[in-house]
């Protein structure tokens, strides 16, 4: 004989399996779309760093279409949207914005023109660090001193503007780490440009004098 419960915990499971089975669905639609994301953006970011910026918009394109399906996510789902690897997403999507822009010499984009929160936004502006010290680095094999020091300003300024940004690490969900990854950056991109710089100076030193010493002897 059924219990006084049975409707009620029929309708319980009915609605139950409903609700998870719509999470679930939301969840891989997320999980593609953030590996999709991902993908695109770090593409984006070796196409910038191949100076093909054209072929960087268009990869950056493809992944705000993409990112623009996680609208009816949130609306249904938000601890899905919120989910480490969603962020992760957006992160990844801000870092190859803002890469394009800094390397290209586009304006920076805000986070809200690029349909991002501010956490994703400054994470990923943290990680294009990185991204700036490469830059860096190929320009020194390149000769290129007016350049590193143009970009090194920028390096600085993302610091600058992270370590203001002192809440507490439930508030900033993590951007301290973020911050003292940049921080270490910086450190290591200076100490490398100013060995580089002294190294110039040494050589034209010894270029120099080599030069002198040559128009001496053949003086003599």
């Amino acid at each position: 004989m059924p219990s006084l419960y049975a409707d009620s915990f029929a309708k319980l499971s009915d609605a139950s399996l409903e609700t998870f089975t719509r999470r679930h669905d939301a969840r891989e639609r997320g999980l593609r779309i953030s590996r999709q994301v991902i993908r695109l953006s770090a593409n984006a970011i070796r196409a910038v760093h191949r100076s093909e910026f054209d072929n960087a918009r268009e990869l950056i394109a493809q992944a705000r279409t993409d990112l623009k399906g996680c609208v009816s996510i949130l609306e249904s789902n938000p601890e899905i949207y919120h989910a480490g690897y969603m962020a992760d997403a957006r992160k990844e999507f801000s870092e190859a914005n803002i890469t394009l822009a800094l390397l290209s010499g586009e304006p920076l984009p805000q986070p809200n023109e690029i349909g991002v929160d501010t956490t994703a936004y400054l994470k990923g502006l943290g990680d294009a660090a990185g991204e700036l010290r490469r830059h860096i680095l190929d320009s020194l094999r390149w000769d290129r001193w007016e350049r590193c020091e143009e970009v090194m300003e920028v390096l600085d300024d993302i610091y600058s503007l992270l370590v203001t940004v002192d809440f507490p690490e439930g508030v900033t969900m993590g951007l301290r780490r973020t911050t003292d990854m940049v921080r270490g950056t910086l450190e290591r991109t200076r100490g490398d440009f100013t060995l580089a710089l002294r190294q110039r100076s040494l050589e034209e030193k010894l270029a120099a004098w080599t030069d002198n010493s040559q128009q001496s002897a053949s003086g003599e």
